[in-house]
């Protein structure tokens, strides 16, 4: 094929065996969307000792998380949050179908699932996905294997199990698979199930229990020229906590369909893909750990086709053309609850008929332009329209003249009697272009440039969150800030100018790597959020919180990431040794004020030692993170003090069997995250003394186990 095949990795997560730990080594594999089909004879064994959530191998590629709940947290690139980063699962999209976005694309995947990642922070090729500003998270869960034979009869499986005493957590992954030479039939699934986690110093940070299971059927027939897949999925979160919302989610049940089909000719190659995910997912209260009587609920589903067609147009170039269409609905509703004089007679209409519809086009060029020089250029146009029906308030406001209940429902009326007379029909045009170039000095140097204009239209809830009450206002938002959001219809598109360097360079043999990237991103109608008014819940001098307007305002953010790695040692007796490092750096700030932007993560650096020897895999990784001075004052943010962790780690890889003991946080630090948000459930419960940064967890002794046959 004229294009490059790009390379995902899956990492391994490694476990304990003797005294040492560390980082695990990648295990690769091809990228299933190019018309490659690969092969897997046998068995693939130590895949599946990642369990639960796919955080931690995406942590390994760069992506920091903001706290949300166990299999929840929102991924954040170069110091982008939320719908600014685009991920796709088995390349379709899937939409947070949640207020406080309780419910990301990230979520509908297990670690065990996942076969192939990929992550692109800032530029990004125009075809791996628009309507975002931050980069694209890629994760692959379908990657179909056949047998040499004609029958279909079974081709592999396996169960895995891991255990972590932080939280009790029980996790569980199986798989099936059955296979000839021309269909692959592959069953995965997973559950997960942990406590709240107790902190470095033995305290329980409350309402952080969670339960969830997915599963997965996919079924592949091929010929020698075209594949067909098909996957069916289903999930079931019956309740998890959020310790940094005033809401927790009492359940979540979501089924979803994907279809792919791929076939190469002589000089071009075509792939379809038609997606539908439909979900209903309901807020409320479920744990002693916070209490509270409210009901919400949101029905959504999400329906995309996706064409792409890749012409040769000589040895070392392509051209890939591409349409791709997304059809996001959404109801979200807060049903009255009987006997109250502020949330009821009438059920509170959120969001009613919600629709996110988005036409896009695409061409992108590719050339290996001579031994030295690859460059990919596109230009990407999408249309975004966003709609709603009219809203109702729990009541007119006329009930119990005189008390602060009807001072706070009678603001909410008229809210929704002027969100009903306003346009609620909006249009917009984004346009992404994108420049990528490697450029190869030696077979040792590397040098990789890249500009890119990314454009991201206003969610549903930015646009149409119409509340202006207290209580309204702040349950949106998925910050974790304990702050209010009210929407803003007239926002406008957001557009990132991003230039990017990263320069490479590895020894003539191998033994070492270092990898320097520096990034500039100025960003135009960000959307930010300024003070409306300020509110006391609680009459303490520290429980202040704001609520807040989305508006659009300018923005720059900035940074620099060093990577190295190193062989150190190898030898019979003593195993193979390697030390991994990196740094990394990122400012971010509105240009108005030159306040810092929420969120971002203060410098931070990882250091590993590893070892592999015969059958064992161990590790040794300190990780380390400064100081967070820099906060957003609007927001509330809490600064936090700087913290170090040491994890160590061991794998035993036996024929079919894989063992794997892990401690995390070794020393049982305490320390607070400086992406975490603040604790709602330990003020609620009067165990704080205001709103206190959510802490990180505290040692964990970690065993698993996987059997492959």
């Amino acid at each position: 094929m004229a294009h490059i095949q790009h390379i995902q990795h899956s990492y391994l997560f490694s476990p304990l065996a003797l005294l040492l730990t560390g980082l695990l080594s990648p295990a690769v594999f091809a990228d299933d969307n190019t018309l490659e089909i690969i092969e897997v004879h046998g068995q693939v064994h130590n895949k599946h000792l990642s369990l639960g959530s796919s955080e931690a191998m995406l942590s390994n590629l760069g992506v920091d998380f903001s706290a949300a709940g166990g299999v929840s947290n929102l991924p954040i690139l170069n110091g982008l949050m939320g719908d600014r980063v685009k991920v796709l699962v088995d390349g379709a999209e899937v939409t947070a179908a949640c207020a406080n976005q309780m419910n990301p694309p990230l979520s509908y995947v297990s670690a065990n699932q996942v076969t192939a990642y990929n992550v692109v922070a800032g530029v990004s090729p125009v075809s791996a996905g628009g309507d975002n500003i931050a980069g694209v998270i890629s994760v692959n869960s379908i990657s179909p294997q056949y047998s040499e034979s004609s029958e279909l009869a079974w081709h592999s499986g396996y169960v895995s199990a891991k255990y972590s005493s932080v939280d009790s957590g029980r996790k569980l992954g199986v798989g099936a698979r059955l296979a000839s030479d021309t269909v692959s039939l592959n069953y995965q699934g997973s559950f997960s199930d942990a406590n709240s986690y107790k902190d470095g110093k033995g305290n329980v940070v409350l309402d952080t229990l969670y339960r969830a299971q997915n599963h997965s059927l996919t079924g592949a027939i091929r010929d020698d020229k075209q594949q067909v897949v098909i996957k069916l999925t289903h999930q079931k979160i019956p309740y998890q906590g959020f310790a940094n919302q005033y809401m927790d989610m009492t359940d979540n049940t979501s089924y979803g369909a994907i279809a792919q089909y791929k076939r190469s000719f002589e000089n071009s190659e075509l792939q379809g893909q038609v997606n539908w995910h439909s979900v209903k997912h309901e807020m409320g209260f479920f744990s002693k750990e916070k209490t509270g009587m409210m009901p919400m609920k949101t029905d959504a589903k999400d329906i995309s086709t996706q064409l792409k067609w890749r012409l040769t147009l000589d040895q070392n170039s392509s051209l890939l053309l591409g349409q791709e269409y997304y059809n996001y609905r959404i109801d979200d509703w807060w049903p009255a609850i009987e006997g109250s004089t502020m949330m009821g007679p009438n059920d509170y209409i959120n969001i009613n008929n919600g629709k996110r519809e988005r036409i896009a086009l695409f061409a992108e060029y590719e050339s290996q332009i001579n031994n030295k020089l690859w460059l990919n250029t596109g230009i990407r146009v999408e249309r975004v329209n966003t709609q709603v029906d009219e809203v109702q308030a729990y009541n007119d406001g006329m009930m119990n003249t005189g008390s602060m209940s009807t001072m706070t429902t009678a603001n909410n009326a008229l809210a929704a009697n002027n969100f009903n007379n306003a346009d609620r029909d909006k249009t917009d045009t984004l346009v992404d272009v994108n420049v990528l170039a490697n450029y190869q000095f030696t077979l040792y140097d590397e040098l990789q440039l890249g500009l890119a204009r990314k454009n991201r239209a206003p969610n549903l809830y930015e646009r149409y969150s119409w509340g202006v009450s207290n209580m309204a206002s702040t349950m949106i938002g998925w910050y974790g800030d304990a702050n209010g959001y009210i929407g803003n219809p007239e926002l406008d598109v957001e557009t990132a100018n991003t230039i990017s360097a990263t320069y490479s360079k590895t020894a003539k043999n191998d033994a070492w790597r270092v990898s320097a990237n520096v990034w500039y991103t100025d960003i135009t109608d960000y959307i930010d959020a300024d003070i409306v008014r300020s509110f006391n819940s609680y009459g303490l001098a520290n429980t202040t919180r704001n609520i807040l307007s989305f508006t659009n305002v300018d923005a720059t953010l900035y940074g620099a990431k060093l990577d190295i790695s190193k062989a150190l040692y190898q030898s019979t007796q003593f195993g193979e040794w390697q030390l991994k490092a990196n740094i990394t750096s990122t400012r971010g700030k509105r240009r108005d004020t030159n306040q810092p932007l929420y969120q971002i993560k203060p410098l931070h650096t990882a250091l590993s030692l590893s070892q592999q020897i015969g059958i064992f895999e161990n590790a040794l990784l300190w990780q380390w993170v400064d100081t967070k001075s820099r906060v957003d004052v609007n927001r509330l943010e809490n600064q936090t003090v700087s913290y170090s962790l040491v994890n160590i780690s061991s794998k035993a890889s036996f024929d079919a069997l894989t063992l794997g003991i892990e401690v995390v946080n070794l020393f049982d630090t305490f320390y607070q995250l400086p992406l975490g948000g603040v604790s709602i459930a330990a003020l609620k419960q009067g165990t704080s003394t205001g709103f206190t940064q959510l802490a990180g967890q505290g040692r964990s002794f970690n065993i698993s186990a996987s059997y492959a046959f």
